[in-house]
């Protein structure tokens, strides 16, 4: 096996299946299930246990036109707004033509909305953004524990094969290049530990974001960049990965608080929460026409320019007029939780400022989620496919999992029904790439708050960058012993490198990018897209598209599209 690589031992065991899943959310699961019941033979490969990954602490809801009076048009044109310029028009509308029947064959694997007791009909509520009532929520706010409770228990009854506990280290590859499963650290002891192998005809990412790339994040613990790092050490093409979206209302814990906070749905605002000052005052009344309810990129600015013009640590989310019944009913997830930090939203108002939230960003895929390494496929927060652009409408990425995990499955199986043998799989060699030490992880997050955070300017991006390369340089000087916490360190070290090369060169400010010292949008030189891929010698290719579009993905598709779904035409 060629390319860069992580330093790992050699696998010593191996299993093989038709398609490897890694990642166990919303897009992993749906993507098993459905390569499953077309009869392939699918291994899914988790980083913790089935049901701990990013989709279970989803607040808010699924985002799609089904109630009375929307349309798909109205989610789309919403969705192109919030996304600041740089959507791609055609998955957009794949996105929303094909979202609403997406959400009802997960119904019919037994999610359970919440629904009108007298009418049945599946109740919907407002987020940021959007101008109707269209998200889906399940158990107030307890949506991504409903979902990922139904696809776990879907995924155990189909008797699919699941390895736990395991990080993926890097991508196996046949002698034409073509993807042919992957090496994995399975964490722990029993039937199968330590590195070992999943050869399979396709692969598919879908490990998640970053959010552990900052000090303070929505994301959980696991959420280390593996699949991106992963990728690119393959040789894969990335994108849009300075379009990390803060959200805006996070449960503000102290000026030293790190790593997982709790978050504050957006559809507590959806639902008339106030954002207000110290003294009460609403400052995003005004600012814009959506007031708490503008697009996020626009909310978390707003919040952090009162933080500046106060000198203030955090805002407030008001939203005591609810009332007690209203809180345990419909956020009792989020009420436990600001309980828990001995703050009562009944009472007072919750203390709340902007964190790391979501990647736009990540693998570039066509609209069948194939990326530029053949037999590659990538869905989830871990893919770029142009649908969120500069900054991801409320709500938008469960969906997103769903209907290009379902896109796919289709191909996959397509191309499995006319496959012949597998091709013999390159044996890794038991050297790579050099490792993070794993006190490198505190340091990386510190840089990346203070350089690449929700304000960012040429001077903290410069700064970040330097900091960084020392830690790459430092990395190369020692001999760190492979292990979880050097695997994962080496994983943030390459995203966040990433991020800071595309936040450098992206000389404006749009959706989530902020640049203080490029204040204003612009379209005539910005309104493109920035691809990235890692040479040989572990440096960063940067280049643009030459427009707001996505270019075909550049690799030869391993097969002809057969499922009806072309990919992109270059514009």
């Amino acid at each position: 096996m060629t390319g860069i690589r992580l330093h790992a031992p050699k696998p010593g065991w191996s299993v093989d299946a038709d398609v490897v899943v890694v990642g166990s959310g919303v897009a992993g699961l749906t993507v098993a299930l459905r390569c499953a019941a077309a009869g392939a033979k699918v291994t899914v490969v988790t980083k913790a246990l089935l049901d701990d990954g990013s989709t279970r602490w989803a607040q808010g809801g699924i985002a799609a036109a089904l109630g009375e009076g929307d349309t798909p048009e109205q989610h789309l044109d919403d969705t192109l707004v919030a996304g600041a310029g740089l959507c791609d028009d055609e998955a957009v509308r794949t996105l929303v033509t094909e979202g609403p029947d997406a959400v009802r064959r997960l119904i019919a694997t037994g999610a359970q909305f919440d629904t009108d007791t007298e009418t049945g009909a599946i109740l919907l509520t407002r987020e940021g953004g959007h101008h109707r009532r269209r998200i889906a929520h399940a158990g107030g706010d307890a949506t991504g524990a409903e979902i990922s409770r139904a696809l776990v228990e879907a995924v155990r009854a189909a008797g699919i094969e699941t390895i736990e506990h395991a990080l993926v280290l890097d991508l196996l590859k046949d002698a034409d290049g073509r993807a042919a499963g992957v090496t994995l650290h399975v964490m722990g002891e029993g039937e199968r530990d330590g590195v070992g192998a999943v050869r399979a005809r396709a692969v598919v990412l879908a490990t998640g974001g970053m959010g552990q790339v900052f000090s303070a994040t929505t994301n959980p613990a696991v959420s280390t960049g593996d699949g991106v790092a992963l990728a690119l050490r393959a040789g894969a093409e990335v994108s849009d990965l300075e379009f990390v979206q803060f959200h805006p209302t996070v449960l503000w814990l102290g000026p030293d608080a790190e790593g997982q906070q709790p978050l504050v749905s957006e559809a507590v605002r959806g639902e008339g929460a106030h954002l207000v000052d110290a003294d009460g005052y609403r400052f995003m009344v005004g600012a814009h026409e959506l007031a708490e309810l503008a697009p996020r990129d626009i909310v978390a600015k707003g919040i952090m320019r009162r933080m500046q013009e106060l000198g203030a640590e955090h805002m407030y989310l008001d939203a005591r007029h609810f009332g007690a019944e209203m809180w345990e009913h419909r956020f009792p997830t989020i009420l436990a939780a600001c309980r828990t930090h001995g703050i009562d939203p009944v009472t007072e108002p919750i203390p709340v400022a902007p964190a790391a939230h979501y990647a736009s960003g990540g693998v570039r895929t066509d609209l069948l989620g194939r990326s530029t390494v053949p037999g590659l496929y990538a869905c989830g927060e871990v893919a770029c496919t142009g649908v969120h652009g500069a900054n991801r409408l409320a709500s938008n990425s469960l969906l997103e999992g769903l209907v290009f995990a379902e896109r796919i499955a289709a191909d996959v199986t397509a191309a499995l029904r006319e496959a012949g043998a597998p091709a013999e799989v390159l044996q890794p060699t038991p050297t790579g790439t050099v490792l993070a030490g794993p006190k490198a992880r505190l340091e990386i997050q510190r840089i990346m708050t203070e350089g690449a955070g929700v304000l960012r300017s040429r001077e903290s991006l410069e700064r970040a960058a330097a900091e960084l390369a020392r830690i790459d340089e430092d990395a190369a000087a020692a001999l760190e012993a492979p292990g979880t916490e050097s695997w994962e360190a080496t994983n943030l070290l390459l995203v966040a490198r990433v991020l800071v090369a595309a936040a450098l060169r992206r000389e404006e400010t749009r959706g989530c990018h902020w640049r203080e010292d490029r204040p204003d949008r612009d379209d005539t030189a910005w309104r493109r897209h920035l691809l990235v891929t890692l040479r040989p010698d572990r440096t960063l290719s940067v280049s643009t598209t030459g427009t707001a579009a996505f270019p075909p993905v550049a690799a030869p598709p391993p097969h002809p599209p057969t499922t009806g779904a072309e990919p992109r035409s270059t514009t």
